[in-house]
């Protein structure tokens, strides 16, 4: 099959299916970066690396739990010499691995003009995203000893060019894709209608599609897939919905969800036959005060109260924590 654009929605999406025998089972993504003000205008320059020192605690409490994270890093982490003595010894272990995430703003070479179009970097010249990103691939590689095998866009900002861009720089896995979601408002891709299965974007090169999960609840979710977009002009209609549980549109993150309600996401996702939930969430929120999500000490109790009822419940559902190794090597190649 010829190699799709990320930002098409396949038609007739080529599923990837997994040996038999293998057992449902989830990735723990983390959008590792800077602390940035998010309510502000898109800056090269301001910006800080002051939660950087969490990473250690988050990266303990998983292997507690046997849990694998996917660092996905940019250029100012990848490049923080803090960061890789926190996580080089962990990667060379097995016990946590790295991926890429391009945030074009930060990332040398800085030939664009910031700007919200271009801080998609599917939206800058062909060249200028390929030398953006293969700069940041050879730097993790080189500072955190291990080759990156997975991919997401800063602000999910694939284009055109991405696919052969990863397939070129060695890349298996993109997970840039957020299904049912729609960023065309500020210049960046529209997931809505892709499929949230995973899919190939290039067999031939062993190049997949692991969608973010986000996943419908409640008695209209049937018709949400055309429900819910046509609200984007009222969107408090979508949370009256969501309070009288008729419908809920939930992503797998801490970020704004609460356990219970991922809970919810957990339960329509088995029902649905996802054979991989994705999770993910940014890496400042592992300290008080650098994300809207966790603004005080008590919050970030929550957040980590969140992934403990998250990991014991996937337990009780078995299903079972995975790497990026784990999930190549159980694909059915035939």
């Amino acid at each position: 099959m010829a190699a799709i654009r990320i930002t098409d929605m396949p038609m007739s999406p080529d599923l990837v299916r997994f040996r038999p025998g293998t057992p449902r089972r989830f990735l723990l993504t983390v959008d590792t970066e800077e602390e940035f003000d998010w309510s502000a205008p898109i800056d090269r320059h301001r910006h800080t690396l002051d939660s950087v020192h969490a990473i250690a605690r988050f990266q303990s409490f998983c292997e507690q739990a046997g849990v694998v994270p996917v660092y996905l890093l940019d250029w100012p982490i990848a490049t923080s010499a803090e960061a890789a003595a926190i996580l080089r010894e962990a990667v060379s272990q097995g016990r946590a691995e790295v991926g890429v995430q391009l945030h074009p703003w930060v990332n040398p070479p800085h030939d664009e003009e910031v700007t919200p179009y271009n801080s998609y970097a599917g939206n800058l010249p062909e060249t200028l995203e390929r030398e953006k990103f293969t700069r940041l691939r050879d730097t993790i590689e080189q500072n955190f000893g291990a080759s990156p095998l997975i991919y997401r866009a800063g602000r999910y900002g694939v284009g055109p060019n991405s696919v052969p861009i990863l397939k070129d720089n060695g890349i298996r896995l993109d997970t840039s894709v957020r299904a049912r979601f729609d960023y065309s408002s500020g210049g960046g891709p529209n997931f809505r209608d892709h499929p949230v299965l995973p899919y190939w974007l290039d067999r031939d090169a062993g190049l997949l599609e692991l969608p973010l999960t986000t996943v419908f609840w409640g008695p209209l979710r049937g018709q949400a897939a055309w429900l819910y977009p046509r609200m984007w002009r009222v969107p408090r209609w979508r949370g009256a919905l969501a309070r009288l549980g008729l419908m809920e549109r939930i992503p797998l993150t801490p970020e704004g969800v609460t356990a219970e309600e991922a809970i919810r996401g957990i339960d329509i996702a088995i029902d649905d036959d996802l054979p991989i939930l994705m999770f993910s969430f940014h890496s400042p929120s592992l300290a008080p005060g650098y994300t809207p999500y966790v603004r005080s000490d008590a919050d970030l109790d929550e957040f980590y109260d969140w992934w403990g009822r998250i990991f014991a419940y996937l337990d009780r559902r078995q299903v079972m924590p995975a790497s990026v190794n784990d999930v190549l090597a159980s694909i059915a190649l035939a």
